[in-house]
């Protein structure tokens, strides 16, 4: 991802590549690998599980092998369901012996123990709520997120307003002082980037239309809870204005706003460095996929925000506009990190998908059939059988193609019925993919064993997205299965038995790479941040120190790892997206 580039700088470019490649194919080949560590007693979703959805855990099958489990209730330790595991299996990815406990049928609210193999798990709980408290945490972590206001979640995590101008950087083609603030801090770090804005905003608007009951809901206890914007999209607005901030009149956008290098461990109020509008370093200075990005996702807040702010509406919408004409008359504009600058990168070779995007989404907000044309123009160069896939920030074709097709709920914007057909197959076969991918899976996700690199969490949620728009656009219970499957996985239901999200679940991690976690004296992180997770490809040099094992083991929790214990908004919308279902079936 974004600091791929600093391993030349490290000296481990090599490591991070060509060896870890080798060692994965050995993987692949020989399935008895052992892990470094033993397995866990019990692996489950941490918080809980839905009364009437999948509710499986994963227990370590040693020797002698005990064929039986129970589930004991908390309230009078005696068992109140008895079952069969299932036969052990070598799961190729962790390299552990398992066994399934479901326990699916049982369908009773209230708290309880697993018992098997002479050992109890701790505590968890069957609701229809155990998601919302989580849903929660992952949204409000944006606000924690904020730069250039003041932050205070409660519990002493709180700071002062930073970062509150700006200048531009002489790559941007202008000099002298910006007066903009606001934004979310991007991960880790401090930079704010309009690329990985545009995806994780965009999630999260979809997030809003496509599961309105849980995101409406939403108490976020932020300065502008009571008003009349709900606090969901208050939260995003605030990112919004700094996109759109950095839009320049002729319509382009400025790639990025950062310090020329990262700062060093300290709170945000902390960094006195110059944060630059930093640009392409040669006219026309902005870059083809922000503007692209901002585009798309303007057009998708004038839809959202029309019930609320009508003014503001109208103004993104604009904005989508200028943004759509600048793109198409600048369609390859790349952008590379300019002299002297350490931060961030973001670059993308290749715009054409963040156009169709945004073509797909003005469409969609419009009507208007320019917009509609531009997109069908952009399918040649990019059909959905070659294009759909989990997103990325890099990999945004499929938002455009899923976008366009879920048009179709709208009678003034009827897409192309041949068009929807091949959208529909194909998003389809990509999810019967990882549906049977996780067949095979003894902690039951959709992973492939090449698909734990850096950010391996966010290709978990991504995938459940993939998987719930596909069960929106043709129904299945089975995706629906899936997508929470990879929520399990991120709750506990993995090899090391951790939650990935800070303080969520009886074992969360503890250490993630966050600056104001590592820097504000409290032991315990910021509430509501997903790791970066597994990482096969280590990118960092606390990560190299950890043993090359099984995919899914290459993981520390350290906040130097950054390669593999990285937060980052990006991974957080996908996973409120995840949530956001969870909580409307």
């Amino acid at each position: 991802m974004k600091r791929r580039d600093l391993l030349k700088g490290l000296g481990l470019a090599a490591f991070a590549t060509a060896l870890p490649q080798r060692e994965m194919q050995l993987w692949a080949d020989s399935p008895a690998a052992a892990p470094a560590s033993a397995p866990p007693p019990f692996a489950f979703n941490q918080a809980g599980f839905l009364p009437h959805a999948e509710k499986i855990a994963s227990v370590s099958a040693h020797d002698p092998f005990g064929a039986t489990f129970q589930l004991i209730s908390e309230h009078t330790h005696s068992p109140v369901w008895h079952g069969n595991l299932g036969a052990p299996v070598l799961d190729a990815a962790s390299g552990d012996r398992v066994a399934l406990a479901d326990f699916s049928a049982f369908t009773q609210p209230g708290t309880y123990r697993l018992a098997a193999q002479g050992r109890t798990s701790l505590p968890f709980d069957i609701g229809p709520d155990v998601y919302r408290d989580p849903l929660r945490l992952t949204m409000r972590a944006f606000y924690g997120q904020r730069c250039g206001c003041a932050v205070d979640l409660g519990g002493g995590y709180a700071h002062p307003a930073c970062h509150m101008a700006g200048a531009f950087h002489p790559s941007s083609g202008r000099t002298g002082p910006l007066a903009n603030h606001g934004g979310w801090h991007d991960a880790g770090d401090y930079g704010r980037y309009v690329v990985n804005s545009g995806l994780s905003t965009g999630t999260l608007l979809w997030a809003w239309e496509l599961y309105p009951a849980a995101m409406r809901s939403l108490a976020l206890e932020i300065p502008e809870s009571g008003g009349k914007t709900p606090d969901v999209l208050a939260e995003i607005r605030w990112n919004l204005e700094w996109m759109l901030s950095l839009q320049d009149d002729d319509g382009g956008v400025w790639h990025k706003q950062t310090s020329e290098q990262f700062c060093a461990f300290v709170m945000p109020e902390q960094d006195t460095q110059t944060s630059y509008v930093i640009g392409t370093g040669a006219a026309p200075y902005k870059s083809t996929c922000a503007t692209a990005d901002l585009a798309a996702v303007a057009a998708i807040a004038a839809r959202c925000y029309g019930p609320y702010d009508a003014a503001f509406a109208a103004r993104c919408l604009g904005a989508a506009r200028r943004a759509f004409t600048w793109a198409s008359a600048h369609p390859d504009v790349t952008f590379h990190n300019p002299p002297g600058i350490g931060t961030g990168g973001y670059d993308d070779a290749h715009c054409s998908d963040e156009i169709l995007w945004a073509a797909a989404e003005l469409w969609r907000s419009t009507g208007d059939a320019h917009y509609e044309q531009a997109f069908l123009a952009g399918v040649d160069a990019l059909p959905p059988e070659s294009s759909i896939r989990a997103p990325g920030w890099g990999s945004l074709a499929p938002m455009a193609y899923w976008t366009y097709a879920l048009a179709e709920h709208n009678p003034e914007r009827r897409p192309s019925g041949q068009l929807r057909d091949r959208i529909v197959q194909q998003t389809n076969a990509v999810a019967g993919t990882l549906i049977a991918r996780r067949k095979s899976n003894g902690y039951g996700n959709t992973l492939g064993l090449n698909d734990y690199h850096w950010g391996s969490n966010s290709d978990a949620t991504n995938q459940s997205l993939l998987l719930l728009v596909a069960n929106r656009l043709h129904p299945d219970p089975h995706a629906i299965d899936a997508a929470l499957g990879n929520l399990h996985y991120l709750l506990g239901r993995n090899c090391f038995a951790v939650s990935w999200v800070t303080q969520v679940g009886t074992n969360p991690f503890l250490h993630p790479h966050h600056r104001p976690s590592a820097s504000d004296g409290i032991a315990a992180p910021w509430p509501g941040l997903l790791s970066g997770g597994p990482n096969s490809h280590p990118g960092d040099r606390v990560a190299a120190t950890v043993p090359m094992q099984p995919p899914m083991r290459m993981w520390i929790d350290d906040e130097g790892a950054y390669s593999m214990n990285e937060i980052a908004i990006n991974w957080n919308a996908p996973l409120v997206f995840l949530l956001a279902a969870a909580n409307s079936l």
